[in-house]
């Protein structure tokens, strides 16, 4: 079997997801994913026909995002319309199976260089506006299970399993936007963000005819530690805040895959290789609790521990998930999100998983690591997981 490698990975840099104050709410969907794809090639000098296949991660697929959108993004940059296109929704998991997908295609000898991305506008196309009739699923009279529950609920319902409490999700808040205003000041993102020139808009969508230089994460807050115990809960007796919960945000991601072979004949460097990778079921009473269940597949297919992996990207979802995953494997904090998660960051929910796998890769070098383990939680009850290492 061939071995598929990252030669290029790259993110915009994420925006909060309100019209007219987000950063990158005047562009539509299919130009903002076409920002990361346009950046991947032009870093590596790769011709837009050499690229035979992208699959994209989006949740929202309405509107903007409807009809394909990794296909429509790729034509829209007017460059070539040979290569194939797949638009996935595995909920947040969505663009990190895409690169799980890739990767494999690559391997198998359907591809020789594919992209996996992600995008979620959700300034413009906001969670459940694909939803008619009802919500996406069925229970039947003799569903085996309690209730799924709605994703707050669910996060509850982890901590109150693992005994987390409002101060512990509080904690890791608070070091998530320590640990992301530590990683901009250093210049830690540098390297996987690029510049974008991006036109306004006011509250109501429409253009003002000026730009804004967009440099960084939009979603990064000051909020002193005593002032998150003072939010409200979004329900009485529960634990998870507007400071312990991921942003609604807007942003793309992509990471460019070829053969080993195929990297070297162009002169490019073979960066990392996926050691095992995975979408497992969890226990839908929990929804949320999939890295816990992803991670010991895993381990289980790779032989790996977690004293095998050098740094973790969790999606921070709800801090319970991060909470009770570290629980469960006793992690090593120090390791976890090093540069802060999407409670800092923010979450386009469509592409996360690629900037995971994006921030990984380039922290991996930054720190001169060799392992990563990317996992999160999904909707529908699965996580997703994936071990990189660096080649």
């Amino acid at each position: 079997m061939r071995e598929a490698v990252i030669v290029e990975a790259v993110r915009t840099p994420i925006a909060r997801g309100k019209p007219g104050v987000g950063d990158l709410s005047g562009f539509h969907a299919v130009q903002l994913l076409g920002l990361s794809l346009q950046e991947i090639v032009k870093r590596t000098g790769i011709d837009y026909s050499d690229v035979d296949y992208l699959a994209g991660g989006c949740v929202t697929q309405a509107g903007e995002q409807a009809g394909n959108i990794t296909r429509n993004a790729w034509l829209n940059l007017g460059k070539d319309y040979s290569a194939g296109g797949t638009t996935l929704d595995n909920q947040c998991g969505s663009a990190q199976t895409a690169n799980h997908m890739i990767s494999s295609m690559i391997a198998t000898g359907s591809i020789d260089i594919g992209i996996a991305c992600g995008v979620e506008s959700m300034s413009r196309v906001g969670l459940g506006m694909n939803v008619y009739n009802g919500p996406g699923y069925y229970i039947p009279q003799d569903w085996p299970w309690d209730s799924t529950p709605d994703q707050f609920s669910s996060a509850q319902r982890i901590a109150d399993n693992r005994g987390i409490t409002r101060e512990m999700a509080d904690d890791l808040g608070y070091n998530s936007q320590l640990r992301a205003k530590q990683a901009w000041a250093e210049g830690r993102f540098d390297r996987e963000t690029f510049t974008v020139e991006a036109p306004e808009i006011d509250a109501e969508g429409n253009p003002t005819g000026a730009t804004r230089t967009v440099t960084r994460d939009q979603g990064l807050r000051d909020t002193p530690r005593e002032a998150l115990s003072e939010l409200r809960t979004v329900t009485e007796g529960t634990i998870h805040t507007a400071g312990n919960s991921s942003q609604i945000s807007d942003g793309s991601a992509a990471v460019l895959w070829m053969t080993a072979e195929e990297a070297k004949a162009r002169g490019l460097r073979p960066r990392a290789r996926i050691i095992s990778d995975c979408v497992v079921g969890t226990d839908p009473y929990y929804l949320l609790d999939g890295p816990v269940d992803a991670t010991a597949r895993l381990f289980k297919r790779s032989g790996m521990t977690m004293d095998d992996i050098d740094l973790v990207e969790i999606n921070e979802a709800f801090a319970a998930v991060v909470l009770s995953w570290a629980q469960v494997y006793n992690a090593d904090l120090d390791k976890v999100n090093v540069n802060g998660g999407a409670i800092a960051l923010g979450h386009p929910v469509g592409s996360t998983g690629a900037r995971l796998i994006t921030t990984a890769l380039h922290e991996l070098e930054r720190a001169d690591k060799n392992t990563a383990l990317i996992t999160m939680c999904c909707g529908s009850s699965v996580g997703t997981g994936t071990i990189i290492e660096r080649i």
